[in-house]
């Protein structure tokens, strides 16, 4: 079957007319002083390759263009693009990109924001937050201060991922992490799993408490479904304790976490998943070199990014409603890192 045609857009029309995509965003939406600032002839040409590609507006750019700069910011509690980070963040910033090119408007990154305590922070002596008509917030943790200061303000912003009440509800497009564990606790106990370990990173941060919730959930059938953290370089003593256990299915929150694992046990002649199942709970953070196909789920995160901004777009615009607070699937990775455990062995 033959590809859907690629949608035209504003960035199309200012090529193939040869001018600015903001002459084309003038034309398009009929400023009143779009006939001094642009030529008849011009405006002409605009109009003519609009007309031959059959460009259709969204109505949500036009809402936007006649009523506010159509600038969105965007900023991250960490760098986004250091070699260590750039993997992970990559996708939400391609998803924010895209809709915002799709709704017409221009995306400002701040990035001269102090860092306090190891983190950055929106608000500071020189902040420019007000330079766009709403912000987008990427980060593993987010301030809470910062965004009760942000429901007081009534500064229009959206969060990338679940964010606790913070002096009033937190408007904000997260990944379902509850439910997408949850699913991968109930294949290994079809699977014939019975001691269940929940290996995570300390992290007090929402979508850790999401997967852990989700865990919990669905571990009470089973003999033992214990929680244990396990710091850098700590795998072979975390390897011992779950042994020493009898567990036959570790869930890993940290995909590095996980490979760290995998390679200690292999270290070891133990077979994953033969003799430990090794399951991740979402994508590499971190580039993370190996070869193994694990088991586990992807956040959607191009996804995250291009509703965040048809959110915020909407809040700023009038056009949405009430609170948006939106959770998205996950999609599940079959893998090679969930087997059967071997009932002639005796784990305890």
């Amino acid at each position: 079957m033959a590809a859907p045609p690629k949608r035209v857009t504003q960035r199309d029309i200012a090529r193939l007319a040869g001018v600015s995509q903001a002459t084309v965003s003038l034309v398009l939406n009929n400023r009143a002083d779009a006939d001094i600032r642009i030529a008849p002839e011009t405006r002409d040409r605009v109009l003519r390759v609009i007309a031959e590609t059959g460009y259709v507006a969204d109505p949500v750019a036009r809402r936007l263009a006649s009523r506010f700069n159509r600038i969105i910011g965007v900023f991250t509690y960490e760098p986004a693009f250091p070699s260590g980070s750039r993997d992970f963040f990559h996708p939400f910033l391609l998803g924010i990109e895209e809709y915002a090119e799709r709704v017409g408007c221009d995306l400002l990154l701040f990035t001269s924001a102090p860092v306090v305590d190891g983190r950055r922070r929106i608000f500071h002596h020189d902040n420019r937050l007000r330079l766009a008509d709403g912000c987008i917030l990427l980060g593993r943790e987010i301030d809470s201060a910062e965004l009760q200061r942000l429901n007081r303000d009534g500064y229009p912003y959206v969060a990338v991922g679940r964010r606790d009440d913070a002096g009033g509800p937190v408007p904000y497009v997260g990944a379902d992490y509850a439910t997408a564990v949850t699913r991968l606790v109930e294949m290994a106990l079809r699977r014939g799993h019975r001691r269940l370990a929940y290996v995570g990173m300390g992290m007090t941060a929402e979508s850790s408490a999401d997967r852990r919730d989700g865990y919990l959930a669905a571990a009470a059938p089973a003999e033992s479904a214990r929680q244990l953290a396990m710091a850098a370089g700590d795998s072979d003593t975390s390897l011992d304790d779950l042994l020493a256990d009898g567990t036959t299915v570790a869930f890993v929150e940290d995909f590095a976490t996980a490979v760290a694992l995998e390679s200690a046990a292999r270290r070891r002649g133990l077979r994953v998943p033969g003799d430990l199942s090794i399951l991740t709970l979402g994508d590499p953070t971190v580039p993370v070199p190996t070869d193994m196909a694990f088991t586990g789920f992807r956040i959607p995160r191009e996804e995250m990014g291009r509703q965040a901004v048809e959110v915020l777009t909407g809040v700023i615009d009038g056009s949405v409603g009430g609170l948006q607070q939106r959770l998205l699937p996950c999609e599940l990775v079959e893998g090679d890192t969930l087997g059967t455990p071997d009932p002639a062995v005796d784990r305890r």
